[in-house]
């Protein structure tokens, strides 16, 4: 089989993928290379390929024509791939250090090869095993600030900016955030997925008329806002972490949207771990969620001052009302996020790992309750205080 002169897309295996990588001239002419599919997300293939000798080592990603967690009924473009290489390499430009390097991408085979992460553990995973993680707020904040506000028209040309958002229209992933965030959890749809204890919690959501405008409203911005590059799916499952070492991955779902999406998905996936652990012991998960507010405040407010483009970014009170317009999208999406986590077709394992079940199912039911808070009192909390103020109310009870 040859893998790079190939004209029509096939999904790779262990050993095309080895070939590939010895076509690209990856590894040392003495390499004694392993390979292991080692994908456990819905989309993709991901290859772990290390030489045995030398111990380097790479990752190919390989985008699937279909969803993997439903099948070939639900098919999908292999343009995500184009997709996601060039978000990594958009972030790469703004915070090198917080994002795998890219070695190679190849449109027709939906293949991106890629820096090896497995140094370094997912976040979400490390999390419910109680990893604490100190810099990870601090280099969200970061990647987030930089990532965002670059990609903006306060950063951009408005000509530069518009062919950007035209280089990123990503309509099929983009549809699948529309159904399972802000719409299949709020009406009974098949793709919904609970344990039915929590049936009442479910059907008292989907009558809630005043919850399903608001959350219109989001939706309506989702849809219509495309203010910046986001990552577009940036949750703790998307960051690898270490002590010292955050790197943010897989950027598929990127897309020109409202800045506050990717802010509330970071801060409700924190937010889930917070809900599935004791109370006394969420202090250092809530100071995640203050940490990354503040960083991104500072370094996105510093931005603006130093590097804006768009004349209005001059004028005072502009940034004033621009953060507190995130802020408020923030604490929206990650309500919507809340839900969509417990009730909606994905869950996280935050929740489902909860081993106990009466304990499971009352840490749903906040996730359910919390996330309809922040919904409806979005434009009510003004601060990231505020915000923590309603979280430990909500949440403290269990």
């Amino acid at each position: 089989m040859t893998i790079l002169n190939q004209s029509t897309y096939e999904p790779l295996t262990e050993d095309t993928a080895v070939k590939l990588a010895l076509q690209l001239s990856l590894f040392d002419t003495d390499a004694v290379l392993k390979c292991r599919e080692i994908g456990d997300g819905n989309l993709n293939l991901v290859f772990h390929i290390k030489d045995e000798i030398n111990q380097e080592s790479i990752i190919i990603k390989q985008a699937l024509p279909y969803a993997k967690v439903v099948g070939e009924s639900w098919p999908l473009t292999l343009q995500r791939n184009k997709i996601e290489a060039n978000a990594l390499k958009v972030a790469a430009n703004f915070v090198p250090e917080l994002v795998p390097e890219v070695y190679f991408t190849d449109e027709e085979l939906a293949i991106t090869v890629m820096e090896d992460l497995s140094h370094l553990e997912i976040a979400r995973k490390g999390l419910i095993e109680n990893h604490q993680y100190p810099l990870l707020s601090k280099h969200i904040g970061t990647y987030m600030a930089k990532t965002l506000f670059h990609s903006s028209d306060y950063a951009l040309d408005p000509k530069v900016k518009k062919e950007k958002v035209k280089e990123f229209i990503n309509p099929e992933l983009c549809k699948i955030t529309e159904d399972l965030v802000f719409t299949d959890p709020f009406f009974d749809h098949e793709t919904n997925n609970f344990e039915e204890d929590l049936l009442a919690n479910v059907h008292d959501l989907w009558n809630r008329t005043e919850l399903k405008l608001e959350v219109a409203k989001l939706k309506k911005k989702f849809l219509t806002n495309t203010e910046t590059l986001l990552h577009g799916d940036l949750h703790t499952g998307s960051i690898f972490a270490s002590s010292d070492e955050t790197k943010v991955i897989d950027p598929e779902f990127a897309f020109y949207g409202p800045i506050g999406f990717d802010i509330g998905q970071f801060i409700a996936n924190l937010l889930l771990n917070a809900i599935s652990i004791q109370s006394q012991k969420r202090e250092f998960l809530y100071n995640h969620v203050s940490t990354t507010w503040s960083v991104f405040t500072d370094q996105f407010s510093s931005l603006w001052e130093t590097e804006g483009v768009e004349i209005y970014t001059k004028v005072p009170g502009y940034l004033e009302f621009t953060l507190q317009e995130i802020l408020e999208d923030t604490i929206g999406f990650a309500g919507c996020e809340l839900i969509r986590r417990t009730i909606g077709l994905a869950h996280v394992a935050d929740l489902d790992g909860i081993v106990d079940h009466g304990q499971r199912i009352q840490a749903k039911k906040n996730a359910l309750l919390l996330g309809q808070t922040l919904i409806m009192n979005r434009k009510n909390i003004v601060s990231i205080d505020d915000l923590l103020q309603e979280v430990r109310s909500v949440i403290q009870n269990d």
